[in-house]
This record gives structure tokens, sequence and C-alpha cells, in this order.
């Protein structure tokens, strides 16, 4: 039997799926990607991304305001998310970070929407998902400020960064995630520092449509590609396939203990 994984991050909301959401979902589960959550970037977005789970057994969900529209987007209320998370397919917070690559001029609306997305994080319990991106220096102040005020589950997602905002997550109990960057042939590095990190704290991704893994790099990215990174990631940790997905597997349910012990009505 195929082994089972969970690509913890898409978007399957985004146009690039519009008119082919059914397939691209029984496609997944076709190749072992048993469950998605799909991410909602744009809190407005939030009913039309609850609809797709709603739709989708095997589909869970989570709301934020991304990074890159923080300053474009009414500031994020920590009671809204709350009562977003009350959905019994609404799984994590998020995802929200820092994003200094293209929008670093808005960092301070950044950060202060990244630090109420941690607040709501606290208060319901589910996984913060965090974007991170040419800002490494502000992620580890934040995000260990944050914990010394209380902590809140956490997931560095698509994690690209440097070694010591690993070592910073990884210190303060949070999660890695490989995308499909981990598995391009020049990212040797990053494939070293998940080498470096404990196996019970890493978890498998797309975000798709972005970042397809090869053989599908520089084409659209979907959930089912999933099952390509997660067997670079067990070349990475020198494991048999099998035995990584479970262990990722586990590491999902864990953090996404809500996505775990949902069951279809």
């Amino acid at each position: 039997m195929t082994p089972i994984i969970t690509d913890s991050h898409c978007h399957l909301d985004f146009p690039d799926f519009e008119g082919e959401r059914d397939a691209i979902v029984a496609r997944a589960v076709e190749m072992g990607v048993a469950r998605m959550v799909t991410i909602c970037t744009k809190l407005r977005q939030a009913a039309e991304v609850r609809a797709i789970a709603e739709a989708h057994d095997p589909v869970f969900w989570a709301a934020g305001t991304h990074p890159m529209s923080a300053a474009s987007e009414p500031m994020v209320a920590v009671e809204e998310l709350v009562a977003l998370a009350r959905h019994p397919k609404m799984v994590g917070i998020g995802e929200t970070g820092l994003d200094y690559h293209y929008t670093a001029d808005s960092a301070k609306v950044q950060q202060e929407s990244l630090r109420l997305h941690i607040e709501a994080a606290r208060r319901t319990g589910l996984p913060l998902i965090i974007h991170a991106r040419d800002a490494d220096d502000d992620m580890a102040r934040i995000l260990t400020e944050e914990h010394g005020a209380g902590a809140y589950p956490c997931v560095m997602h698509c994690f690209s960064s440097s070694r010591a905002l690993a070592e910073t997550a990884l210190d303060l109990g949070f999660y890695l995630s490989m995308s499909g960057i981990a598995a391009f042939p020049k990212s040797g590095d990053l494939r070293e520092i998940f080498a470096a990190a404990p196996l019970d704290r890493i978890l498998v991704e797309t975000d798709s449509p972005y970042l397809a893994p090869p053989p599908h790099r520089g084409k659209r990215n979907e959930p089912g590609f999933t099952a390509h990174t997660a067997r670079v990631g067990a070349e990475t940790f020198g494991m048999d396939y099998a035995d990584f997905a479970a262990a990722t597997e586990a590491n999902f349910e864990r953090l996404f203990s809500k996505a775990a012990a949902w069951t279809p009505a």
C-alpha cells in the first residue's frame, strides 16, 4: 500500500485550481496524500476557503492574513480568528509572519499583525503557521519574546531560512516544514539544516500552486506532489520512505491535533 502523508500547507482556493478541485483532491489521495490543509491568506476570503474544506472530507483549513497583505488588508482581530476557529475543520492560525523581501516598507504593520495571530494561537491552542522571508532577526526576536509571554504551538511553513532561525524555532518547540524548495538540486544547504533537526519536528507540504518539486519543477504544484518532497525528505534523513511518511504523519497529528481528531459526520 502507498504510505499515507499529509500536505500540511496548500492554497486550494487560488484561481490556479478553479474548476479542477475535485480532481486535484482525488489525485492527491491516489498518491497517498490523505489530508490537506488549505490556507486562507486574507480573512475576507475565509468563507470560500472554509467551503472547500466542507466540500472535501480530506481537506482542512486555516485562516490568517499573509504578511505581504498585512498593510493592504484590515488589521486582523484576535476575536475574529477565535470565532473562525470554532469551525470543526479550522485547524490552524495563519499563515502569518514577516516578509521583507518585497514588503519591507510594511515591517511594523507585519509585526503587529504577527503578534495578534500569536495571541489567537494562544487562545485557541491551534498551531501558528509562520511565513518567514528575509526577516530572520525580527522573526526570531518576536517568536521568542511572545513565547516567553505564553507558550503556543507553531510550524515554520515552507522553511528555507537560516540555520540560526531553524535552531531558534526548534528550541521553542516548533516544527519545520519541508516544501518543494528542499527537493531542488541546489538546496543541499537547506537539506543539511533539516537533517540536523529532530525527526519528530518535521512536516511536509507543497505550498501549491507554488514551488513544485522535481520532476514537476516550473509547473503548477498540487497537493499530490507532496509525495515527491517526502521522498527527498526520506533520503535526507537516511530513512525508508514508509518510515519517514509514518514519522511525519505522527508529527502532523501531534501538532494539528484537531485535524487528527476530526471524523466525518
